[in-house]
């Protein structure tokens, strides 16, 4: 018999009235093994394999419930179709609470029957051969906007569609269709760095660019601050479009949300963008202002974030904001600290603003690349996202949303940059003082491939800090990570296939700004 053929265990009393049915069902390629009773069936699903049994519900003896329970105990996995006379809601209530895939009431005709047995059974190939004539249609219309003027908003659009795509083929068994897609993804990407080279400069000179990493607290925290309830603002560091994509339907349950983006200033890294969030400048303002963040040069990055929550401050003053108080900022990094916040959440109430910045993303990123066990797990951006999302049903994030909805407030969640899954290496010009980082550098005279990574001499168009006159920056294009000659092969292996940030791709730039509001 052919793979393809799937098998069909009807169960009813009256299975002789059915030989119809049976006919039909068999002619369009189902193979029923038609039975009378409850034992019958218990007999066949000892002997032989069924991909999907309808089961009478009201039978003499063994009735549909004691089947379908003493099936499950022997093939838990096997589909079951509940068929039944009775319209009653305990009934139903019954049925699908012992794990029925579907229910059907008598009379039924084949094609009903046929309509779900193709639905559960050939959900996934009927799925993936619309999502291949969908992802066709769709992605030409998205080529021929290449061929005309880009906007902003146009590139957000783009990156929108790719990473619905992305969640969409985690769900369809076709390895072709997905390496067509990240073919597809680099190509975008190509043409996106291209366009970011052209006009972010212009946008820094104009000020008529999209919303940027300074205007996002004004633009998107600032209107919901009033002196009734407190406003969260959450930034889960190093999150992407997609990873937001598969936590929003959990988040949907319980708030309304409001999705809009901003483009991450370059350096699309956490010592820049997120600096440029709290303090609503940009990196050059902010070293002139305040220096000692970049006190020790490129020495100690990790330290270049320690002022955040005064610079939260310092920019909710000089915006004016009505309500009385100053914002509280909070980071969570370890367990011990999320169970702390969340015991003393309502004594902190009062505050106007309550920033939380969640870093386990970023440490999630940054660990992979050195643990072969997160490796395995996450083996690329589908495993990904789907740890991401196991992540966030057990977080402190997902606590902090429950709260808002029941308190009514309103929370901001965002980003203060994606990232890219880097897969080849280019080389690095500079001296050994130069900053460590994969996707960007600066330091004195750097060079690179400039067809790889754009080289900024002089960094006061981009808005970024001089620590003397010879400082330039490498920002990486594509999927490349900065590796140096020496020891090159190297460098090479160790961070092939692992997650940065900090250069310029659609993954990086784009960034997604939720709303959430308590339902109407």
């Amino acid at each position: 018999m052919s793979n393809d053929v799937k098998r069909v265990l009807w169960v009813d009393d009256e299975i002789d009235l059915l030989e119809s049915h049976r006919i039909i069902l068999e002619g369009k390629g189902f193979q029923i093994t038609p039975v009378a009773s409850g034992e019958d069936a218990l007999v066949e699903v000892g002997k032989h394999t069924f991909d999907l049994i309808l089961l009478d519900e009201m039978m003499p003896g063994m009735d549909g419930l004691t089947t379908l329970e003493e099936i499950k105990k022997v093939k838990p996995y096997i589909p079951v179709v509940m068929v039944t006379k009775s319209e009653e809601e305990h009934l139903m209530n019954q049925a699908i609470g012992k794990n029925i895939a579907e229910y059907l009431v008598k009379p039924v005709n084949p094609s009903q029957v046929l309509a779900v047995a193709k639905k559960i059974l050939d959900a996934k190939r009927l799925q993936g051969d619309a999502a291949t004539r969908d992802y066709v249609q769709k992605l030409n219309q998205l080529r021929s906007k290449l061929y005309g003027p880009m906007a902003p908003e146009d590139w957000v659009e783009v990156h929108r569609q790719l990473s619905q795509w992305d969640v969409d083929f985690d769900k369809i068994n076709d390895d072709g269709l997905r390496q067509s897609h990240l073919s597809q993804k680099r190509e975008y990407n190509i043409e996106f760095y291209r366009y970011i080279e052209r006009e972010y400069p212009r946008w820094l000179k104009s000020g008529n660019g999209p919303v940027l990493s300074p205007d996002v607290f004004k633009t998107f925290v600032a209107p919901h601050v009033n002196d009734k309830k407190t406003t969260f603002f959450i930034i889960v560091d190093c999150m992407r479009l997609d990873q937001w994509m598969v936590l929003e339907p959990i988040i949907a349950e319980y708030l309304d949300i409001s999705l809009d983006y901003y483009y991450s200033i370059i350096p699309t890294a956490t010592p820049f963008a997120r600096n440029s969030i709290f303090s609503g400048m940009y990196p050059d303002e902010l070293a002139k202002v305040k220096p000692e963040i970049w006190e020790g040069g490129t020495a100690d990055e990790r330290s270049l974030n320690r002022f955040e929550d005064t610079l939260l401050v310092d920019q909710y003053k000089r915006l004016k904001l009505k309500a009385p108080g100053e914002p509280k900022y909070f980071k969570m990094s370890d367990m011990k600290e999320d169970e702390g916040f969340i015991k003393r959440l309502s004594s902190h109430q009062n505050a106007p603003v309550l920033a939380v910045v969640f870093n386990f993303l970023d440490i999630l990123v940054h660990g992979r690349s050195q643990s072969r066990a997160l490796q395995q797990i996450s083996p690329d951006e589908a495993a990904f996202r789907s740890l991401i999302l196991s992540w966030f049903s057990h977080s402190t994030l997902f606590d902090i949303i429950k709260h808002v909805a029941a308190t009514g407030a309103t929370c901001v969640i965002t980003s203060d940059h994606g990232s890219i899954l880097g897969t080849r290496g280019t080389v690095a010009y500079g001296k050994k003082d130069t900053s460590t980082n994969l996707r960007y550098k600066y330091g004195d005279n750097l060079n690179c491939d400039p067809k790889e990574a754009m080289l900024i001499k002089n960094p006061d168009m981009y808005r970024l800090p001089r620590f003397n006159l010879a400082t330039t920056y490498l920002i990486a294009s594509e999927d490349f990570y900065f590796v140096y000659p020496t020891n090159y092969n190297e460098y090479n292996r160790q961070f092939q296939n692992s997650f940065q940030h900090g250069g310029i791709t659609l993954e990086e730039m784009i960034v997604p700004v939720a709303t959430l509001r308590p339902k109407k």
